[in-house]
């Protein structure tokens, strides 16, 4: 049966001239994530109580924020960390990396899109990863509009490397790249200048609204190109910090509404800072979404 959802969400795709599979036009309501790093301490010292802590709080996925490369996920390999998360009920859908044009103590980081990316792809397909994020570009890994279009080549290698292990390449925004430089947004040339099936994009909602930009233009101007979310709220003082997901200023119903459009398989809540143990900021995050999104 047709909804009047689902006809207009069809109509809107139409009418931008591209053809979209059936299976991105809905996510899967049973999964609520978590971006790991909102926990990285804890996980640190003890990933085994952690993510059992995390599941009898109710998540059900996590995202991977630590690859080292030599076939480690949180001191694990692939095989053994994938069953510790079926031993939770957890699944891994997607897991962060970097670019990799930095070096630490004068040697590349492997595991990275630059160095070992063949064996981080192999490891993800072996953990059960179905995205691999591009998670960061630091200072030096910006630069200038034509360096961005050296990402997007980048990007574009490493996604093809991907797609030939069943895997799907994003990119991860903060608000940097909002940032114009001679009239152009970087963000838009990583859009424009990567293959849309190769490259697809893990939207921030934190950082995009921080950059005074809107999340629902962008599912417009892009449809079905923006699988994952981070659901990171932005509180109400002038510092716009961070905190738990529906204590702030972000409009999620109104962003959630238009998830088909956007193509969300899967979402992870994230919080970068919280005010005490950040297992009582997700507790808080998870309750609203369960109450108001899901």
């Amino acid at each position: 049966m047709t909804t009047r959802r689902s006809f207009l969400t069809s109509a809107a795709l139409l009418s931008t001239g591209l053809l979209i599979s059936p299976s991105l036009l809905a996510y899967n309501k049973r999964y609520v994530g978590l971006q790991l790093y909102t926990v990285r301490e804890a996980m640190e010292k003890d990933p085994a109580g952690t993510l059992a802590r995390l599941a009898k709080i109710g998540y059900n996925s996590v995202e991977g924020a630590t690859y080292t490369g030599s076939q480690k996920f949180y001191g694990m390999t692939p095989k053994a960390f994938a069953a510790l998360l079926k031993q939770n009920g957890l699944i891994m859908p997607s897991s962060h990396y970097r670019l990799g044009e930095e070096q630490m103590k004068g040697a590349p980081v492997q595991g990275t899109m630059l160095h070992g990316w063949d064996q981080a792809v192999d490891d993800a397909a072996a953990a059960g990863v179905k995205y691999m994020v591009c998670s960061y570009l630091s200072e030096a890994e910006r630069g200038n509009l034509d360096h961005y279009k050296y990402v997007a080549e980048q990007l574009n290698k490493a996604g093809e490397r991907c797609k030939k292990a069943g895997i799907q390449l994003c990119y991860h925004n903060h608000d940097f790249e909002f940032k114009a430089q001679d009239g152009q947004l970087p963000f838009n040339l990583l859009l424009t200048g990567t293959d849309k099936q190769l490259v697809k994009m893990e939207l921030d909602l934190y950082w995009v609204s921080k950059a005074g930009q809107d999340p629902l233009a962008l599912f417009k101007q892009h449809p079905g190109r923006f699988p994952l979310w981070h659901v990171k709220d932005m509180d109400k003082t002038p510092q716009q910090a961070f905190t738990e997901v529906g204590n702030g200023s972000i409009d999620f119903k109104k962003i959630f509404a238009q998830a088909d459009l956007a193509g969300l398989q899967y979402f992870f809540v994230e919080q970068d800072a919280t005010p005490g143990s950040p297992f009582d900021s997700v507790t808080k995050s998870i309750t609203y979404i369960k109450k108001n999104l899901v």
